[in-house]
């Protein structure tokens, strides 16, 4: 039975990202040993693209009204990238203290989670 997901973020000062996910984004954690700490997530989804490669991944954080979500990241000192109008969305980057980034997005599409965790949109079709 699968159980959750585990998302690696590689990054050159893997310490102040920590601290970003900490602290800035108050993400709640557990220490695994040794200051390693591993951070819950908001409710995730998952989609596949295609691409002329494998082992291409990106992480989006999803919100529900992107001008408000940056506003609010802004007064902690979060440093964004040009926000742009896609077909599926309104997306961003977060700038990560390590000098990586994450995406932010609204979505314009269905999502498998709500507010509340309340689903919408969401097929599941019956196995065989």
């Amino acid at each position: 039975m699968l159980i959750g997901a585990h998302i690696v973020i590689y990054s050159e000062d893997a310490e102040a990202d920590r601290a970003f996910f900490r602290d800035t984004l108050g993400f709640r954690f557990v220490d695994a040993g040794h200051g390693w700490l591993i951070f819950e997530l908001p409710a995730a989804e998952v989609a596949f693209h295609p691409h002329d490669r494998n082992n291409q991944h990106e992480l989006f954080f999803v919100c529900d009204d992107l001008k408000a979500k940056m506003a609010d990241l802004g007064k902690k000192g979060v440093s964004f990238g040009k926000s742009t109008d896609e077909r599926w969305g309104i997306r961003t980057t977060i700038s990560l203290p390590g000098g990586g980034t994450i995406g932010l997005y609204e979505p314009k599409h269905p999502v498998t989670f709500g507010k509340g965790g309340a689903r919408r949109n969401l097929k599941r079709q019956n196995r065989q």
